[in-house]
């Protein structure tokens, strides 16, 4: 018997958790699957050799499978303490070339929406101005995205934002509280409030994201809901340091 890990992409929930788990647990030649969301991995225990094409053959389109990586010192310390066989390669320059392909639509959607706050002001030339409608364009575009799957997204945000791991509940209220802000950034409604509000949420999640990085671990960011996926990144701490430093600019300005 050999037992095998493999990093597993595109879960958002337990019962794709559950769905994977029962679905490579069925491949001829796997006698125990074990998956774990959070660490978005499968434990596979083997009777036989079962090649990568067959896992990927037996799971939905939806989910990529791929045998996890390993430095060589990982590879020797996991098969020493565990038993468990760990690929020794190392992530080659094509896996970073795939992760910017996936941060793409993420870049895009900042691009329009400067784009758009920009053509606003291009004129009359008032830029703080256009720094609010440029938040409120950033809010209303990205909770849209979490509407079509609030469930999905809440599962997700959980699993690095502290308020949302907390209290489960604040996952499904999450896009409403942004689709708010964006309204209130875009009518000029209480400017001020939206503003610390701004500062006080994202600020929460920013905390949640930089431990994530610095724990290293590939989790899927819930900024744009699980419509796209999107990995943890540095660009999604830019993304929350962008709106929160405007807030403070704008705030100050206002005070």
């Amino acid at each position: 018997m050999k037992t095998r890990v493999y990093t597993i992409k595109g879960m958002t929930c337990n019962g794709c958790r559950t769905s994977v788990e029962q679905k490579l647990a069925g491949v001829a030649g796997v006698s125990q699957a074990t998956v774990s969301l959070e660490n978005e991995e499968a434990t596979l225990t083997m009777n036989n050799e079962v090649t990568l094409d067959h896992l990927k053959s037996a799971l939905p389109e939806k989910y990529r499978i791929s045998l996890k990586k390993y430095s060589k010192a990982e590879s020797e310390t996991q098969e020493k303490s565990t038993g468990v066989f760990a690929s020794n390669e190392i992530a080659t320059p094509e896996a970073s070339e795939s992760k910017m392909q996936q941060l793409k639509p993420l870049f895009l959607i900042f691009l329009f929406i400067t784009g758009a706050a920009v053509l606003l002001h291009f004129k009359d030339g008032l830029w703080d101005q256009a720094m609010l409608d440029f938040m409120g364009l950033f809010y209303v575009v990205f909770s849209f995205f979490k509407f079509l799957d609030i469930k999905g997204f809440k599962t997700s945000f959980a699993m690095y934002d502290p308020l949302a791991g907390a209290v489960p509940a604040y996952g499904y209220v999450y896009p409403f509280i942004e689709l708010a802000l964006g309204l209130m950034f875009l009518m000029r409604l209480h400017i001020v409030i939206a503003l610390v509000l701004t500062i006080v949420i994202l600020g929460i999640t920013t905390v949640g994201v930089t431990r994530s990085l610095l724990s290293k671990k590939e989790i899927q960011c819930a900024c744009l809901g699980t419509a796209l996926k999107l990995p943890m990144t540095e660009a999604t701490f830019i993304e929350n340091a962008i709106m929160i430093v405007m807030a403070v600019i704008m705030l100050t300005n206002l005070i």
